[in-house]
């Protein structure tokens, strides 16, 4: 019965609240937080503050998802694309790994001459909108887990945008990698831990301060240099951006 209250209450409060102009109801909202923490302590304060943070995340990336029509804004405004297509060299074989929608992987078979692209993900429903939107000559998707299955090719570049945080045996799948498909170089994008000061403080008060729930891990930057370095890899090229690091690594073995 409370609950049912409760429910009625909310809408009729939402209802009200979609009359104001954004700028309104925002500030409204704003209040009505103070007021709820108030009696708090400023930790008290700072974890529901956090956690409401980490909501709200979540659903600024699902509308931005449908603000961009199926792809989300942040391949436009963070541009990762350009840095894997400018580090690959025409007509090479490419191996793109949690390929995602296939957005990505489209773009490196238009944009780089004679380039070959096979995309490989988990996700049932990004291989059905990749194979979809995105058809080419010499692109290719295949659904399945990289995690225990490669392609049985060989390649001359594998790609791994925003996959090795997802992974708990790092090192080992990175050597797998290289054992099988035999690429002269990786080039891969991870996210930071160091990206922003609420990062370290979530931590600290125990609350998740991952991008993703997802996520094995998110990255100091000696760490990832030393992961690579355990997986036999040396890193020829890094640039950190939107608090990432994209790097550019090749096999010591070559």
């Amino acid at each position: 019965m409370r609950l049912h209250l409760a429910n009625l209450m909310l809408r009729s409060v939402a209802l009200w609240l979609k009359r104001l102009p954004p700028s309104t109801r925002a500030e409204v909202l704003i209040q009505l937080i103070r007021s709820l923490v108030r009696r708090d302590t400023p930790k008290q304060t700072l974890q529901f503050l956090f956690k409401l943070e980490n909501r709200l995340y979540l659903l600024e990336g699902e509308t931005s998802i449908r603000y961009g029509n199926g792809i989300h804004t942040k391949h436009r405004h963070i541009n990762y694309h350009h840095f894997f297509i400018r580090n690959l060299k025409l007509g090479e074989h490419v191996l793109d790994i949690g390929c995602g929608n296939g957005a990505m992987t489209y773009e490196m078979v238009t944009k780089v001459s004679g380039v070959q692209v096979v995309g490989i993900e988990l996700n049932e429903d990004n291989i059905k909108f990749a194979r979809e939107h995105y058809q080419h000559s010499n692109l290719r998707f295949i659904h399945g887990d990289a995690l225990k299955e490669l392609p049985n090719e060989t390649f001359d570049v594998v790609t791994l945008s925003n996959v090795l945080e997802h992974i708990g045996q790092r090192v080992e799948f990175l050597k797998k990698i290289v054992q099988q498909t035999k690429p002269k170089r990786l080039i891969i994008r991870v996210p930071l831990f160091e990206r922003d000061w609420r990062v370290p403080l979530k931590k600290e008060l125990g609350i998740d301060y991952r991008l993703d729930p997802t996520h094995q891990i998110e990255y100091l930057q000696e760490d990832y240099f030393e992961e690579l370095r355990r997986a036999g890899l040396k890193v020829t090229h890094v640039e950190l951006r939107w608090g990432e690091i994209w790097s550019v690594a090749e096999p010591l073995t070559n």
